[in-house]
């Protein structure tokens, strides 16, 4: 009995100088993150999304984003690389394999599928299932985690790169460190160029173009905010935070037709995260740990709408997570909002006219 304590002594003490000694996959900075608002008045948890329809359930793997068609059919990008397609009549298709993983969808107007992929880059997807690589990195920079897209009425895309130093499975990294490395960018089809708009994002996330597109918008899910990029005007190139001290981690941004944004919160706030960011070492150490016993996300369903001016109108819950949860997308399509999903098995589909507080 004896030497199995010491056995078990010496496994522990070897376990706490690798957790103390080995590198940390991250230089965390510090971040003194502002206290989470209250979950009152257009915060106030409800169940609207267990209303919702649940599409293709079972038959898709984390369809992050979605997008619709000019028929009504859903696509969705899958864990398994797959852009499926689900029918009007709810038949699941296997449309098209990127080879990587992809994330942002949205339909240019000739019908061409523009998706920004985790791996791959930004792609066009013709309908008859082609595919072109637009691009795969600007200023010399590759891109290392496609993230979202949105295209203007020019045909303009604007997308973003969450990370220049962690790829896709590696999200949780970026989160601790507390670093800029995300940027926005232009893609221009006429020419084929790339450009920067912004860099030094924390985690450059949802994108979406405003009605009149005076503005673009970006997500930084890191910093529990909306920046806003003008676009033309006296303000022309300047940027501005629109929406700050969000509940949750925002993920997809999307306009609607009435010019709100919808705003997709994978998980509410957490408050071990919180309270750790102002500690870069603690972070470092966490960083090395199994992911089991790492802070982990509150499952939940959780959207949200802003007005024009970056105002919370309303938001919609799933507080037990078992209808809808990890909700990563908000995709407004005629008088329906479609969700998507980072890990579960399904694609949500509400009307809108459920929705309360518009």
């Amino acid at each position: 009995m004896k030497r199995v304590l010491t056995l078990i002594v010496l496994i522990l003490i070897a376990a706490v100088l690798w957790v103390l000694l080995w590198p940390s996959p991250v230089d965390s900075a510090t971040y003194d993150p502002p206290e989470a608002p209250p979950m009152t008045g257009p915060l106030a948890p409800n169940k609207l999304l267990q209303q919702a329809e649940l599409l293709a359930q079972g038959e898709v793997v984390g369809p992050e984003d979605v997008a619709v068609d000019d028929q009504g059919r859903v696509y969705g990008g899958t864990d398994t690389g797959f852009i499926v397609r689900v029918g009007r009549d709810g038949s699941v298709e296997h449309w098209v394999e990127t080879g990587g993983r992809p994330l942002g969808l949205a339909f240019d107007a000739e019908g061409n599928l523009i998706v920004c992929d985790a791996w791959m880059g930004l792609l066009s997807i013709s309908p008859a299932g082609e595919i072109e690589v637009l691009a795969t990195g600007a200023d010399g920079e590759p891109f290392a985690f496609t993230n979202d897209v949105d295209i203007a009425s020019d045909g303009t895309i604007y997308f973003s790169d969450a990370s220049s130093r962690f790829n896709q499975p590696d999200y949780k990294l970026d989160l601790l460190e507390a670093r800029p490395h995300g940027r926005l960018l232009k893609y221009e089809p006429e020419t084929g160029e790339t450009t920067v708009l912004m860099d030094d994002l924390y985690f450059a996330n949802g994108v979406a173009v405003d009605p009149d597109e005076a503005f673009v918008l970006v997500n930084e899910t890191y910093r529990y905010r909306v920046q806003r990029l003008w676009l033309n005007g006296e303000k022309a190139g300047q940027s501005e935070i629109f929406a700050a001290n969000l509940p949750g981690f925002p993920d997809g941004l999307a306009r609607d037709s009435a010019g709100r944004f919808w705003v997709a919160l994978p998980t509410p706030r957490n408050a071990t995260v919180d309270r750790i960011h102002p500690y870069p070492w603690i972070k470092d150490v966490v960083a090395k740990l199994p992911d089991a016993v790492q802070p982990q996300a509150q499952r939940y369903g959780f959207a949200l709408a802003l007005d024009g001016e970056g105002r919370i109108l309303t938001s919609l819950h799933d507080p037990s997570g078992e209808h809808l949860e990890e909700i990563t997308s908000v995709e407004p399509h005629g008088d329906d909002l479609y969700f998507g999903t980072l890990h579960n098995d399904r694609i949500g589909r509400l009307p809108m006219s459920e929705v309360t507080g518009l």
